[in-house]
């Protein structure tokens, strides 16, 4: 009898301490929250007469003046994360500041995903730096779009900008709607995700039943691939407008810095990207630019084996079935506020940053670090194509063919049981490949390890029987043990090879040359006994515009334009060119 008492006593004993130990949680939370001073229905008029809609947080009776930590999105989630993350900045010693895109929240002006924003930024910067409580600062973070909207604020320069930290950065036109001039089906839906409503449309985007039937129908049809919302059964603007701007236009040059606009850009910036990001080539198209044009402008880069969603939280411990290195993930948040402390504070760098270029070699668990982008690498292996054959795969050789030879290639557009380029990363580790896919070159075996570091590039030498073609061409490590582990790739039209703003025809049953180089950008030690393989092919499936060859405007080519085959000769003195480090 008294041990059940003893029980009951011990019970409710611990009973009370639970609520009470509950009830200090929620206190302590509540003073938390009071500890912030939230503006969420903050209205900023531009210089054209549209509002855009923001929140800011501040230190709770605290005046004294603080630097602005300013994230620019088309993302509403204002209830959750958007929230949380402005009080981090006050959290960190900053005041905490998003403002929403044009038209989103409680915005009354039209969605128009892109256009705005060259402006837009300029005049929030500009009405924040006027407010009593900012500093004269403002810095820029995030990813994806928010990435992109840092650079745009760099169309011109506002000098309350002191820095940016752009993860994963979209460069419209470039990487987003397409790559490359070739417009890819995924980015389909964002638009009615981003642009149906003031806040984000979650039953849209996330109904991928919905766009892959609308794919797969236009696959299978045969349709020309502007009727894709006639498929869908709901008009697409958005799409509509993107695809009437086939080349790297005046439409898309206009939303972030372009050639000679990246000479201003005077202020240090701080990029974190992927291997395995989508949008890589045209994140780091960015970094390009600005070392090319402002040599002298302090950047860095820390990038490692993430794709585009898993860069934004500093990685993920799997990516597409693939192990990563341990070392490779990091708090990005956590550097982020040191890059802040360190251009605002005058804090001490983060210690990542050894270098401009800061990259995780895939396969040796370590970090590196070069001064530029070519100093990633110290040379080239130099693959030629060969029509010599061994054991189900073509010789790919050091040496350029003493006589030009070439391999035949017949894709048939009007064939839809068969499509070609599986280029896409996912896996990043195969047991095979499909031989059938297009044509695969293979080197000997390396006789030591070996760092492929930085994008490859080539030539491929080719003459066929249309105007145009769309290339793929996918780089693997054949692993001792015979595995295909997934390098870097490229997917690309030919008539937009030499220049991005201007369509070249090729001229049929003519040896043209189409150069490459706007690859994805990679680090990995391959094994002792590891060979390289490189595919080639033609791009034709369900995932991307389809390129008939006519010559007429890609996007309005149908079936019909299908009746002769596309026939191609590839010239064994095309190259593709590896950048190593040894």
């Amino acid at each position: 009898m008294h041990r059940r008492v003893s029980f009951l006593i011990l019970s409710l004993f611990l009973v009370i301490n639970s609520v009470s130990a509950q009830q200090t949680k929620k206190a302590q939370t509540a003073d938390k929250e009071n500890n912030y001073d939230i503006q969420d229905s903050v209205s900023i008029r531009t210089r054209d007469g549209a509002f855009l809609s923001a929140m800011i947080a501040r230190k709770k009776n605290d005046t004294e003046p603080k630097p602005v930590i300013l994230q620019y999105t088309i993302y509403v989630r204002d209830k959750g994360r958007d929230l949380k993350s402005i009080k981090e900045s006050v959290d960190k010693g900053y005041i905490g500041m998003i403002v929403y895109a044009r038209g989103k929240r409680f915005s009354p002006n039209e969605i128009n995903p892109y256009e705005d924003e060259s402006t837009d930024v300029y005049d929030a910067i500009d009405w924040i730096s006027k407010q009593k409580w900012c500093t004269g600062s403002v810095a820029m973070f995030g990813g994806s779009y928010n990435g992109f909207t840092q650079w745009a604020a760099c169309k011109k320069m506002h000098p309350a900008l002191k820095t940016i930290v752009p993860y994963v950065a979209n460069r419209p036109g470039m990487g987003h709607p397409m790559e490359n001039n070739v417009f890819i089906n995924p980015n389909y839906e964002w638009a009615f995700y981003v642009g149906n409503s003031k806040y984000p449309d979650t039953v849209a985007g996330n109904d991928r039943k919905r766009f892959r039937t609308m794919q797969f129908k236009w696959w299978e049809s045969g349709t020309a691939y502007k009727k894709l919302d006639s498929i869908d059964g709901v008009p697409n603007r958005w799409f509509q407008k993107w695809i009437s701007h086939p080349s790297f236009d005046v439409y898309w040059q206009k939303m972030a810095p372009y050639k000679t606009e990246f000479s201003q850009i005077n202020i240090p910036v701080l990029a974190f990207d992927g291997y395995y990001n989508d949008s890589q080539n045209s994140s780091l198209y960015y970094l390009r630019e600005l070392e090319k044009y402002s040599p002298k402008t302090p950047f860095y880069l820390v990038i490692g084996p993430y794709g585009h969603f898993g860069t934004q939280i500093g990685g993920e411990a799997v990516l597409y079935d693939y192990k990563v290195d341990p070392v490779s993930l990091i708090d990005i948040k956590k550097i982020t506020y040191q890059w802040f402390d360190y251009i605002l504070k005058k804090g001490p760098k983060p210690e990542i940053l050894k270098d401009k270029i800061n990259y995780e070699v895939m396969g040796a668990n370590e970090w590196k670090s070069a001064s530029s982008f070519e100093k990633m690498q110290n040379g080239f292996l130099t693959f030629y194509l060969s029509n010599s054959k061994e054991k189900g795969f073509y010789k790919a050789l050091s040496a350029k063919p003493k006589k030009q030879e070439y391999l035949t290639q017949e894709v048939d557009f009007a064939n839809r049981e068969i499509s070609n380029n599986d280029y896409y990363p996912d896996p990043i580790i195969k047991k095979e490949v499909n031989l059938n896919d297009g044509y695969f070159f293979i080197s000997e075996p390396l006789t030591e390890p070996l760092l492929v570091n930085g994008s490859f590039l080539g030539e491929i030498k080719a003459g066929i029987n249309k105007k145009d073609l769309d290339l793929g061409v996918t780089l693997y490590e054949v692993t001792p043990e015979g595995d295909y582990f997934h390098l870097s790739y490229y997917i690309g039209r030919a008539s937009y090879a030499k220049d991005i703003e201007k369509r070249q025809l090729l001229k049929p049953d003519t040896i043209e040359t189409i150069p490459f180089s706007n690859t994805h950008l990679v680090s990995r030690k391959l094994k002792k006994g590891s060979r390289l393989l490189i595919a080639l092919t033609v791009n034709k499936n369900a995932f991307s515009q389809l390129n008939y060859g006519t010559g007429k405007e890609v996007s309005e080519e149908t079936i019909r334009d299908a009746k002769e085959p596309l026939r191609i000769k590839w010239y064994t003195d095309s190259f593709v060119k590896i950048p190593v480090l040894r």
